[in-house]
Protein backbone atom coordinates (compact mmCIF):
# COMPACT_ATOMS: atom_id res chain seq x y z
CA UNK A 1 0.00 0.00 0.00
CA UNK A 2 1.27 3.76 -0.89
CA UNK A 3 0.34 6.59 1.71
CA UNK A 4 0.33 9.69 1.54
CA UNK A 5 0.60 11.42 5.10
CA UNK A 6 0.14 15.10 4.85
CA UNK A 7 0.84 17.73 7.34
CA UNK A 8 0.72 21.00 4.80
CA UNK A 9 2.00 23.42 7.74
CA UNK A 10 4.08 21.18 9.74
CA UNK A 11 1.86 21.48 12.72
CA UNK A 12 2.60 18.02 14.09
CA UNK A 13 6.04 16.64 13.16
CA UNK A 14 6.44 14.75 16.17
CA UNK A 15 3.50 13.15 15.64
CA UNK A 16 3.96 12.82 11.77
CA UNK A 17 7.22 11.24 12.34
CA UNK A 18 5.63 8.66 14.94
CA UNK A 19 2.81 7.50 13.02
CA UNK A 20 4.99 7.70 9.58
CA UNK A 21 7.53 5.24 11.24
CA UNK A 22 5.20 2.98 12.71
CA UNK A 23 2.90 2.37 9.39
CA UNK A 24 6.74 1.82 7.58
CA UNK A 25 6.99 -1.17 10.32
CA UNK A 26 3.96 -2.92 9.26
CA UNK A 27 5.48 -2.62 5.61
CA UNK A 28 3.46 0.47 3.84
CA UNK A 29 5.02 2.53 1.96
CA UNK A 30 5.19 6.11 3.58
CA UNK A 31 5.79 9.83 2.20
CA UNK A 32 5.34 12.45 4.57
CA UNK A 33 3.99 15.40 2.37
CA UNK A 34 4.65 18.42 4.39
CA UNK A 35 6.72 21.97 4.35
CA UNK A 36 10.04 22.67 6.14
CA UNK A 37 9.47 23.00 9.47
CA UNK A 38 10.59 27.23 10.76
CA UNK A 39 11.14 26.42 14.46
CA UNK A 40 14.44 24.14 14.22
CA UNK A 41 14.66 20.31 14.23
CA UNK A 42 12.54 17.51 13.02
CA UNK A 43 13.23 13.89 13.54
CA UNK A 44 14.87 11.88 11.08
CA UNK A 45 12.98 9.58 8.81
CA UNK A 46 12.81 6.34 10.02
CA UNK A 47 11.33 3.88 6.96
CA UNK A 48 9.53 6.77 5.20
CA UNK A 49 10.43 9.64 3.18
CA UNK A 50 9.54 12.90 3.31
CA UNK A 51 8.40 15.66 0.29
CA UNK A 52 8.33 19.10 1.20
CA UNK A 53 6.15 20.81 -1.18
CA UNK A 54 4.12 22.87 0.80
CA UNK A 55 4.74 26.79 1.07
CA UNK A 56 7.96 27.18 -0.37
CA UNK A 57 8.11 30.82 -1.56
CA UNK A 58 6.59 31.48 2.13
CA UNK A 59 8.92 34.56 3.55
CA UNK A 60 9.06 36.01 7.19
CA UNK A 61 10.01 34.89 10.45
CA UNK A 62 8.02 32.36 11.92
CA UNK A 63 4.33 33.24 13.31
CA UNK A 64 4.72 36.58 11.45
CA UNK A 65 2.15 38.18 9.95
CA UNK A 66 3.61 37.96 6.69
CA UNK A 67 4.86 34.62 6.42
CA UNK A 68 1.08 33.28 7.18
CA UNK A 69 0.16 35.67 4.49
CA UNK A 70 2.32 34.24 2.33
CA UNK A 71 1.41 30.86 2.85
CA UNK A 72 -1.92 31.64 2.66
CA UNK A 73 -0.98 33.18 -1.22
CA UNK A 74 0.22 29.95 -1.96
CA UNK A 75 -2.12 27.46 -0.55
CA UNK A 76 -4.89 26.79 -2.88
CA UNK A 77 -1.88 26.35 -5.56
CA UNK A 78 -0.12 24.19 -3.77
CA UNK A 79 -3.73 22.43 -3.02
CA UNK A 80 -4.05 21.71 -6.53
CA UNK A 81 -0.56 20.72 -7.34
CA UNK A 82 -0.54 18.12 -4.41
CA UNK A 83 -4.25 16.93 -6.19
CA UNK A 84 -1.96 15.96 -8.85
CA UNK A 85 0.71 13.95 -7.30
CA UNK A 86 -1.61 12.19 -4.37
CA UNK A 87 -2.75 10.16 -7.52
CA UNK A 88 0.56 8.40 -6.88
CA UNK A 89 -1.05 7.00 -3.37
CA UNK A 90 -3.67 4.41 -2.39
CA UNK A 91 -4.42 6.61 0.51
CA UNK A 92 -4.15 9.94 1.46
CA UNK A 93 -4.26 10.83 5.31
CA UNK A 94 -4.21 14.42 6.09
CA UNK A 95 -3.04 15.54 9.53
CA UNK A 96 -4.24 18.88 9.19
CA UNK A 97 -6.57 20.96 6.32
CA UNK A 98 -5.29 24.03 8.15
CA UNK A 99 -7.64 26.62 5.13
CA UNK A 100 -10.86 25.03 6.68
CA UNK A 101 -13.10 27.06 4.45
CA UNK A 102 -11.25 26.26 1.28
CA UNK A 103 -9.35 22.75 1.85
CA UNK A 104 -12.73 20.69 1.44
CA UNK A 105 -13.00 21.89 -2.37
CA UNK A 106 -9.28 20.93 -2.74
CA UNK A 107 -9.20 17.44 -1.85
CA UNK A 108 -7.40 14.76 -3.81
CA UNK A 109 -9.39 12.26 -5.74
CA UNK A 110 -8.22 9.00 -3.54
CA UNK A 111 -9.57 7.72 -0.12
CA UNK A 112 -8.92 10.34 2.68
CA UNK A 113 -8.67 10.18 6.11
CA UNK A 114 -8.33 13.28 8.47
CA UNK A 115 -6.78 13.16 11.79
CA UNK A 116 -8.81 15.49 14.27
CA UNK A 117 -6.08 16.97 16.31
CA UNK A 118 -8.69 19.30 17.04
CA UNK A 119 -12.15 18.91 17.23
CA UNK A 120 -12.74 22.27 16.17
CA UNK A 121 -10.80 24.80 15.57
CA UNK A 122 -8.76 26.60 18.50
CA UNK A 123 -9.83 30.32 18.96
CA UNK A 124 -11.66 30.14 16.03
CA UNK A 125 -13.24 32.53 13.22
CA UNK A 126 -17.48 31.29 12.34
CA UNK A 127 -16.07 30.82 9.45
CA UNK A 128 -13.37 28.32 10.32
CA UNK A 129 -15.61 26.09 12.46
CA UNK A 130 -18.10 25.55 9.43
CA UNK A 131 -15.24 24.72 7.05
CA UNK A 132 -13.84 22.35 10.08
CA UNK A 133 -17.65 20.90 9.41
CA UNK A 134 -17.72 20.87 5.59
CA UNK A 135 -14.40 19.28 5.76
CA UNK A 136 -15.50 16.66 8.49
CA UNK A 137 -18.83 15.88 5.81
CA UNK A 138 -15.92 15.60 2.63
CA UNK A 139 -13.57 12.97 3.92
CA UNK A 140 -13.95 9.24 4.20
CA UNK A 141 -13.06 8.55 7.64
CA UNK A 142 -11.95 10.76 10.62
CA UNK A 143 -9.70 9.51 13.45
CA UNK A 144 -10.44 11.17 16.76
CA UNK A 145 -7.40 10.14 19.97
CA UNK A 146 -10.25 9.08 22.42
CA UNK A 147 -14.25 8.19 22.73
CA UNK A 148 -15.07 11.37 23.86
CA UNK A 149 -13.02 13.04 20.98
CA UNK A 150 -15.49 10.22 18.61
CA UNK A 151 -18.48 11.69 20.70
CA UNK A 152 -18.15 14.94 20.26
CA UNK A 153 -17.52 14.62 16.73
CA UNK A 154 -20.95 12.18 15.98
CA UNK A 155 -23.14 13.64 18.50
CA UNK A 156 -22.65 17.56 18.58
CA UNK A 157 -20.72 18.13 15.12
CA UNK A 158 -22.64 15.66 13.52
CA UNK A 159 -20.78 13.53 11.66
CA UNK A 160 -21.77 10.35 10.42
CA UNK A 161 -20.70 8.02 13.00
CA UNK A 162 -19.69 5.40 10.87
CA UNK A 163 -16.99 7.52 9.68
CA UNK A 164 -15.41 8.24 12.64
CA UNK A 165 -12.90 6.06 14.81
CA UNK A 166 -10.55 6.40 17.52
CA UNK A 167 -6.86 5.81 17.65
CA UNK A 168 -4.92 6.70 21.03
CA UNK A 169 -2.27 9.41 19.96
CA UNK A 170 0.75 6.93 21.03
CA UNK A 171 3.62 7.95 23.66
CA UNK A 172 6.46 9.40 21.95
CA UNK A 173 8.95 6.79 22.27
CA UNK A 174 11.48 8.23 19.85
CA UNK A 175 12.20 11.23 22.24
CA UNK A 176 13.23 8.69 24.91
CA UNK A 177 15.88 7.21 22.30
CA UNK A 178 17.78 10.09 20.94
CA UNK A 179 20.99 9.78 19.28
CA UNK A 180 22.36 13.17 21.52
CA UNK A 181 20.91 14.93 24.11
CA UNK A 182 21.79 18.23 25.05
CA UNK A 183 21.44 18.72 29.22
CA UNK A 184 19.66 21.16 31.03
CA UNK A 185 21.15 24.81 31.51
CA UNK A 186 23.72 25.66 34.27
CA UNK A 187 20.63 27.45 36.24
CA UNK A 188 18.54 24.85 36.09
CA UNK A 189 20.89 21.78 36.82
CA UNK A 190 21.54 23.84 39.88
CA UNK A 191 18.20 23.35 41.03
CA UNK A 192 17.80 20.87 44.44
CA UNK A 193 13.87 21.09 45.03
CA UNK A 194 11.56 18.94 43.20
CA UNK A 195 10.27 20.36 39.71
CA UNK A 196 6.57 20.51 38.50
CA UNK A 197 6.92 20.76 34.97
CA UNK A 198 4.20 22.93 32.96
CA UNK A 199 5.91 22.42 28.87
CA UNK A 200 4.49 23.48 25.06
CA UNK A 201 3.11 26.25 23.52
CA UNK A 202 1.89 29.11 25.83
CA UNK A 203 -1.76 29.41 24.84
CA UNK A 204 -5.42 30.48 26.12
CA UNK A 205 -7.43 27.79 27.12
CA UNK A 206 -3.73 26.30 28.52
CA UNK A 207 -4.53 27.14 31.97
CA UNK A 208 -1.65 29.39 33.50
CA UNK A 209 -3.14 32.25 34.95
CA UNK A 210 -5.29 29.41 36.84
CA UNK A 211 -1.75 27.31 37.59
CA UNK A 212 -0.13 30.24 38.91
CA UNK A 213 -2.89 31.02 41.65
CA UNK A 214 -2.81 27.57 42.22
CA UNK A 215 0.77 27.24 43.30
CA UNK A 216 0.69 29.86 45.78
CA UNK A 217 1.56 28.49 49.22
CA UNK A 218 3.87 25.51 47.42
CA UNK A 219 7.22 27.17 48.88
CA UNK A 220 9.38 23.62 49.01
CA UNK A 221 9.51 23.16 44.92
CA UNK A 222 9.75 24.81 41.52
CA UNK A 223 7.32 25.28 38.59
CA UNK A 224 8.90 25.39 35.31
CA UNK A 225 7.12 26.93 32.41
CA UNK A 226 8.37 26.13 29.23
CA UNK A 227 7.38 26.63 25.87
CA UNK A 228 6.87 29.25 23.25
CA UNK A 229 4.28 32.20 24.19
CA UNK A 230 1.09 32.67 21.83
CA UNK A 231 -0.31 34.52 25.07
CA UNK A 232 1.38 37.94 26.85
CA UNK A 233 3.86 37.22 28.95
CA UNK A 234 3.46 40.44 30.96
CA UNK A 235 0.71 39.63 32.84
CA UNK A 236 1.62 35.94 33.75
CA UNK A 237 5.21 36.97 34.92
CA UNK A 238 3.33 39.85 37.22
CA UNK A 239 1.01 37.11 38.65
CA UNK A 240 3.68 34.49 39.68
CA UNK A 241 4.23 33.85 42.87
CA UNK A 242 7.73 32.57 44.34
CA UNK A 243 9.21 29.22 42.78
CA UNK A 244 8.25 29.81 39.33
CA UNK A 245 10.57 30.01 36.18
CA UNK A 246 9.44 31.11 32.47
CA UNK A 247 11.44 29.29 30.00
CA UNK A 248 9.61 31.47 27.25
CA UNK A 249 11.05 29.65 23.78
CA UNK A 250 10.71 27.10 21.62
CA UNK A 251 12.84 23.93 23.02
CA UNK A 252 13.89 22.07 20.25
CA UNK A 253 13.91 17.84 20.51
CA UNK A 254 17.61 17.43 21.67
CA UNK A 255 16.60 19.82 24.80
CA UNK A 256 13.59 18.06 25.60
CA UNK A 257 14.66 15.09 27.23
CA UNK A 258 16.31 16.75 30.25
CA UNK A 259 13.28 18.99 30.98
CA UNK A 260 10.92 16.01 31.42
CA UNK A 261 13.29 13.45 32.92
CA UNK A 262 14.25 16.41 35.92
CA UNK A 263 10.24 16.73 36.35
CA UNK A 264 8.74 15.06 39.36
CA UNK A 265 5.44 16.06 38.05
CA UNK A 266 3.85 17.08 34.61
CA UNK A 267 1.28 19.39 35.21
CA UNK A 268 -1.59 19.95 32.26
CA UNK A 269 -4.21 22.51 33.82
CA UNK A 270 -5.95 23.00 30.45
CA UNK A 271 -9.36 25.11 30.55
CA UNK A 272 -12.84 23.02 29.40
CA UNK A 273 -13.05 23.37 26.16
CA UNK A 274 -14.95 21.42 23.43
CA UNK A 275 -12.97 22.24 21.13
CA UNK A 276 -9.83 19.62 22.54
CA UNK A 277 -9.18 16.18 22.50
CA UNK A 278 -5.94 15.55 23.47
CA UNK A 279 -2.45 16.51 24.14
CA UNK A 280 1.28 16.14 22.53
CA UNK A 281 2.64 16.68 25.78
CA UNK A 282 0.83 14.37 27.77
CA UNK A 283 1.87 11.50 25.06
CA UNK A 284 5.47 13.03 26.06
CA UNK A 285 4.90 12.41 29.55
CA UNK A 286 3.94 8.91 28.58
CA UNK A 287 6.73 8.06 26.77
CA UNK A 288 9.20 9.52 29.66
CA UNK A 289 6.81 7.59 32.89
CA UNK A 290 6.51 10.79 33.99
CA UNK A 291 3.40 11.31 37.19
CA UNK A 292 0.92 13.60 35.51
CA UNK A 293 -1.79 16.17 36.93
CA UNK A 294 -4.51 17.31 34.65
CA UNK A 295 -7.51 18.45 34.05
CA UNK A 296 -10.19 16.58 33.36
CA UNK A 297 -10.47 17.89 29.65
CA UNK A 298 -11.40 15.84 26.51
CA UNK A 299 -9.64 12.45 26.56
CA UNK A 300 -7.45 13.28 29.76
CA UNK A 301 -9.85 10.74 31.34
CA UNK A 302 -8.94 7.67 28.98
CA UNK A 303 -5.37 7.92 30.46
CA UNK A 304 -6.59 8.21 34.23
CA UNK A 305 -8.70 5.37 33.39
CA UNK A 306 -5.46 3.42 32.75
CA UNK A 307 -4.03 4.69 36.13
CA UNK A 308 -1.49 6.86 34.59
CA UNK A 309 -2.52 10.56 35.31
CA UNK A 310 -4.21 11.96 38.21
CA UNK A 311 -7.26 14.56 37.14
CA UNK A 312 -8.66 17.46 39.07
CA UNK A 313 -11.76 19.42 37.31
CA UNK A 314 -11.31 21.98 35.03
CA UNK A 315 -10.90 25.56 36.14
CA UNK A 316 -10.33 24.69 39.80
CA UNK A 317 -7.46 25.98 41.67
CA UNK A 318 -7.92 24.85 44.87
CA UNK A 319 -8.26 21.30 43.55
CA UNK A 320 -4.95 21.50 41.55
CA UNK A 321 -3.28 22.72 44.57
CA UNK A 322 -4.24 19.99 46.72
CA UNK A 323 -3.23 17.34 44.00
CA UNK A 324 -0.04 18.92 43.05
CA UNK A 325 0.50 19.13 47.30
CA UNK A 326 -0.49 15.83 47.86
CA UNK A 327 1.34 13.94 45.28
CA UNK A 328 4.80 16.29 45.93
CA UNK A 329 4.97 14.69 49.44
CA UNK A 330 4.08 11.01 48.38
CA UNK A 331 7.00 9.60 46.37
CA UNK A 332 4.99 6.36 46.53
CA UNK A 333 1.88 7.55 44.61
CA UNK A 334 4.48 9.05 42.30
CA UNK A 335 5.99 6.26 41.30
CA UNK A 336 3.15 3.99 40.94
CA UNK A 337 1.49 6.69 38.28
CA UNK A 338 5.12 6.49 37.00
CA UNK A 339 4.81 3.02 36.60
CA UNK A 340 0.83 3.12 34.96
CA UNK A 341 2.66 5.63 32.59
CA UNK A 342 5.01 2.57 30.98
CA UNK A 343 2.44 0.30 30.79
CA UNK A 344 0.29 2.56 28.98
CA UNK A 345 2.82 3.94 27.07
CA UNK A 346 3.78 0.35 25.90
CA UNK A 347 -0.33 -1.12 25.67
CA UNK A 348 -3.02 1.20 24.77
CA UNK A 349 -1.08 4.16 24.09
CA UNK A 350 1.83 2.75 21.83
CA UNK A 351 2.61 3.10 18.11
CA UNK A 352 1.94 -0.27 17.31
CA UNK A 353 -1.50 -0.12 18.66
CA UNK A 354 -1.93 3.48 17.16
CA UNK A 355 -0.89 2.15 13.43
CA UNK A 356 -2.61 -1.59 13.94
CA UNK A 357 -5.94 0.87 14.34
CA UNK A 358 -4.86 3.33 11.16
CA UNK A 359 -4.45 0.38 9.02
CA UNK A 360 -6.97 -1.57 9.76
CA UNK A 361 -8.99 2.24 8.28
CA UNK A 362 -7.17 2.42 5.34
CA UNK A 363 -7.93 -1.27 4.71
CA UNK A 364 -11.43 -0.93 4.95
CA UNK A 365 -11.54 2.32 2.43
CA UNK A 366 -9.39 0.21 -0.44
Amino acid sequence: MRLHLVDPSAFSRPYDHALSAALAGNGIQVELITSAFAYGEVPRPDGYTVRELFYRHAVGAPGSRLRTATKLAGHAPEMLRYRRIAREADVVHFQWLPVQWLDSHLLPDRPVVLTAHDLLPREAKPSQVRGQRRIYGAVDAVIAHSAYGRRHVTEVIGVDPGKVHVVHHGAFDYLTKLETERPLPDELAAVELPVVLFFGLLRPYKGLELLLRAWRGIDDAELWIVGRPRVALEPLEAMAPAGVRFIPRFVQDSELPAYFRRADVVVLPYSRTERFDFSGVLATALAFARPVVASDVGGFSEVADAGAARLVGPDDPAALHAALVELLADRAERERLAAEARAAASGPFSWEEAAARTLAIYRALR
